[in-house]
């Protein structure tokens, strides 16, 4: 795991003054990422860097890597698991790949098969490959999208890196923010690729290889996760655990320490359980979260499970004051918002964590690949109510909103509030409505527009699949993913998901829909297998989820700091109504609505934009 970065010239040579000195702020801003090495490298036309975090090949693991006969040139952030089945490929065809480490194989691979490579790759990637020969840049990101790379393109020059803070370092590249982009994030609370909060910077979609030069750019998808055209059979227990125990022992094979992060549900526990079952050798601690607030604890549940396989835990105590100064120092170390409030939960782990190790296993993925998530049996009871009179479903509409807010973790009056809306809107827009951070509603107070949520009318047989598909290719990837890498890399730690792996996500795709979700039941098959390692009860214990007690620390003890970042004028800048903001504050301090999902939202989106302004005061000092 690492940081890249890089910048190319497709017309003209590199300027010698002034590049390098570019790629070595680009290399700064990504040192968090990679603390261990640094390198920086390239010809005429191109000039790449890289901060290096050591996992596997520690002696050797030196990037760029530049293939000396064609002068191919490679950066890679991320893993390739599969590397010692891909060096014995290559070795066939007289191929010698001299660096250990795992990424060495891939401009060798390059070589062998042009762009159609990355299809053989299995891991988590972001990789960039210039080569002089064609004068073509290449950029390509994993098929879950695990690890992030944005670009830009100004004046003749691409710059590529890891994160969006080395795109905007003072001095250098446009800093026009999308207005559209942000009120996206306002719905969703994260950016879909290839969209990101900067008009002149895109994002890789995951699953794709980009191509850039003279000609322009060129994209293609080499993978997706095709649920509705995969034909469906029943899953055999024995053919999956053959797959995922693969998919855990390859992601566990490295050169350091590592470790898992539990929180005691279902999917962090069967890795622990597979991983301690695959390595019962190894010495082995699982990281959990802790709050003071009962409802949203599940440390106990998590120190059950660890007790039960025999590894060490060690609980992580999240408290509201760390909340100001840790998502001030994300959004900057990262450059744009995000909006899951488990951004910073999520940070605080890794920074535990990454005291004792180099690599954690998550869970992250059973739940959209094994239909893990409520709102996809609510999407068949919606689809029943939503055919009901209109005075009826009005009036439970009425009855619904009537009901007193609570600061506990998902009360049934919060699910039934967001289950009746968007009761016209067909089943993928009423997904995106119950997911979203803001609603239309309040969007229309702060005088954003919403973005349109309508989607087209799929066949009803093919609902379960495309709902996965849409949370895989856009909250998952996006969100989810997008706040696990930065928490982690924040502190230097590699979070690796094994539900991720390339044969695991297409065993899920096969799974006929009863499997995965039926009638009120979640996860059929995945609770099936997992009973092989743990107990029945820790198997089928109500799911709940990583949240934090917002609703209650926004009335007091974040209510100053949410105040005055709702207050910021920058707000005015981007189209939102600060007042209006400030008006939903005193709502949610007076209990008339839950709006901490919304207030959380803004006061992210706040901090970012003080970010913004920082880096363009620097600029102009610069200039």
């Amino acid at each position: 795991m690492c940081g890249i970065c890089g910048l190319v010239m497709l017309e003209g040579i590199v300027d010698d003054d002034i590049i390098p000195q570019q790629v070595n702020k680009m290399i700064d801003a990504l040192m968090h990422r990679g603390p261990d090495d640094t390198g920086i490298d390239g010809d005429h036309s191109a000039l790449f860097g890289m901060t290096r975090l050591a996992i596997r090949g520690l002696s050797d693991g030196k990037q760029p890597i530049i293939d000396r006969d064609s002068g191919v040139m490679m950066a890679c952030n991320g893993e390739i698991d599969n590397h010692l089945e891909l060096r014995e490929w290559l070795l066939e065809r007289g191929r010698t790949v001299e660096q250990s480490t795992d990424v060495a194989v891939i401009p060798a691979m390059y070589l062998e098969l042009g762009d159609a490579f990355v299809e053989r790759l299995k891991g988590a990637f972001a990789i960039a490959i210039w080569d002089p020969r064609t004068k073509k840049l290449l950029l390509a990101r994993d098929r879950a999208g695990e690890r992030p790379l944005f670009f830009s393109i100004n004046d003749g020059v691409i710059a590529f890196a890891s994160l969006i803070a080395a795109l905007v370092s003072p001095g250098k590249h446009d800093v026009t923010v999308s207005t559209n982009a942000v009120h996206s994030y306002l719905q969703a609370g994260f950016f879909v690729a290839p969209e990101t909060p900067f008009k002149n910077i895109q994002k890789v979609l995951p699953g794709e290889v980009l191509t850039i030069d003279t000609s322009g750019i060129q994209r293609r998808h080499y993978w997706s996760w095709n649920a509705v055209n995969t034909t469906k059979k029943a899953g055999s227990l024995d053919a999956f655990d053959d797959i995922f125990r693969e998919s855990v022992r390859r992601q566990s094979e490295v050169d350091v320490d590592f470790g898992l992060f539990l929180s005691g549900g279902l999917d962090s526990s069967l890795i622990t359980a597979v991983t301690r079952a695959i390595r019962p050798e190894k010495t082995l601690k699982a990281y959990s979260l802790r709050f003071t607030e009962a409802s949203y604890d599940e440390g106990h549940y998590a120190e059950q499970v660890a007790n039960t396989l025999g590894v060490e835990f060690v609980p992580v105590w999240v408290r509201p004051e760390d909340f100001p100064p840790t998502i001030a120092k994300l959004v900057r170390q990262v450059g744009e918002p995000l909006a899951d409030p488990a951004w910073v939960p999520s940070a605080l782990l890794a920074s535990r964590a990454a005291q004792d190790v180099r690599v954690a296993l998550v869970g992250e993925g059973a739940d959209e690949l094994f239909g893990g998530y409520p709102t996809y049996f609510g999407a068949n009871l919606a689809g029943y109510y939503a055919r009901l009179p209109g005075s009826v479903r009005a009036l439970v509409r009425r009855v619904v909103e009537g009901w007193p807010t609570s600061d506990k973790k998902v009360t049934i009056p919060f699910l039934l509030k967001r289950f009746i809306q968007g009761d016209e809107l067909n089943f993928l827009g009423r997904h995106i409505l119950w997911t979203s951070c803001i609603s239309p509603a309040i969007l229309n107070r702060l005088g954003v527009t919403p973005p349109l949520i309508t989607r087209p009318d799929y066949l009803s047989t093919e609902m379960l699949d495309r709902l996965q598909q849409h949370d895989l290719e856009t909250s998952l990837a996006e969100g989810l993913l997008t706040k696990a890498d930065r928490a982690s890399m924040k502190s230097a730690l590699e979070l690796r998901a094994p539900f991720l792996d390339k044969e695991v996500m297409e065993f899920a795709a096969t799974l006929p829909e009863k499997e995965r979700i039926n009638r009120l039941q979640t996860k059929v098959f995945l609770k099936q297998y997992a009973l092989r390692y743990l107990p029945a009860d820790i198997v089928h214990r109500k799911k709940r989820g990583l949240s934090v007690p917002l609703s209650s620390w926004l009335r007091e003890p974040l209510y100053e700091w949410a105040k005055a970042k709702l207050s910021s004028p920058l707000l005015d800048q981007v189209g939102v109504n600060r007042y209006v903001a400030v008006e939903l504050l005193q709502e949610h301090m007076q209990r008339k609505a839950d709006h901490a999902r919304a207030i959380w939202t803004l006061c992210v989106l706040s901090e970012w934009l003080e970010w913004v302004s920082e880096v363009k005061a620097e600029s102009a000092n610069i200039l």
